[in-house]
């Protein structure tokens, strides 16, 4: 009898003892310690995952430990694979997932305005050049961000609100409004608007608009023809609904959406990179 009470007990504390230790089997984990390329697993290279760690400040004395925990969040959002797959994975309990990825979801959160954040007043003359390239014309030297929205699918919420988060290409969303620099790099992002919301509303109830510190005065923001153009609060300026004044509309329509196509292709670069995105 007492044999039968000391086996449980003995697989018991095994158990506990291998919990949270890194199985050092698992072949994504072999890799990254192994100092392999990282891009292909989580879509980052080994020094930006590094930073990511850096930043997040992750320091536990308990659980899996920061490492593994930011790797299976970089898996999941990098990969779009449902917890189960991203468990089996990394040999981690399907439970412990979710409450990883949530948690690191908070905490990158937190730390978001030290990487999006407005350019100072010393880079805007490089972002202005930037986006004269962009656009092959001078003219475009105070160009100071290109702006739009971007549909994030979700699945459709429950209650009389469900239908609102129906777009326009009939799938459920919300919308993602980004403001990205010549180089497409998000200088400031705002998100939670039913996809049913036009762009020019969700740029009315923006930090950006109510702010309207953004850009300086002289510079302006390039917007497709969804956006009003304005010069209060904020400098937009969209390009000709219908060019009928000849030629100089129709090059200035050509210029202006040169220059404006990066904030298509920085969110085109996000959802490719970020597949959970999808």
């Amino acid at each position: 009898m007492s044999s039968q009470l000391k086996l449980p007990s003995l697989l018991y504390v095994v158990q506990v003892h291998h919990y949270c230790s890194i199985n050092a089997t698992v072949p994504v984990l072999q890799r990254f310690f192994a100092d392999e390329d990282t891009r292909p697993d989580f879509r980052l290279g080994r020094e930006a995952i590094q930073q990511l760690l850096v930043a997040l400040k992750t320091e536990r004395h308990h659980g899996w430990g920061a490492t593994l925990e930011a790797l299976v969040f970089l898996f999941w959002i990098a990969s779009g694979s449902a917890y189960r797959v991203v468990s089996c994975v990394f040999g981690v309990p399907l439970p412990s997932v979710h409450r990883i990825v949530h948690r690191i979801v908070d905490e990158v959160v937190a730390v978001l305005p030290q990487f999006v954040h407005l350019p100072r007043a010393e880079d805007l003359a490089a972002v202005g050049e930037g986006f004269a390239l962009l656009a092959h014309h001078k003219a475009f030297r105070k160009a100071a961000g290109a702006i739009d929205g971007c549909h994030i699918r979700i699945k459709c919420p429950s209650g009389p609100d469900g239908p609102d988060y129906c777009n326009r290409k009939l799938f459920h969303s919300v919308v993602l409004q980004g403001v990205c620099d010549h180089q497409g790099r998000f200088v400031d992002i705002f998100v939670g608007y039913p996809g049913s919301v036009h762009d020019a509303r969700i740029l009315k109830n923006s930090p950006i608009y109510a702010r309207g510190t953004y850009p300086p005065p002289g510079y302006f923001i390039l917007a497709d023809g969804g956006y009003p153009c304005l010069q209060e609060p904020l400098a937009l300026i969209t390009p000709y609904k219908r060019p009928v004044r000849g030629m100089a509309e129709q090059r200035f329509n050509c210029h202006h959406s040169r220059g404006r196509a990066i904030i298509e292709r920085a969110f085109g670069v996000m959802k490719t990179r970020f597949r959970c995105i999808f």
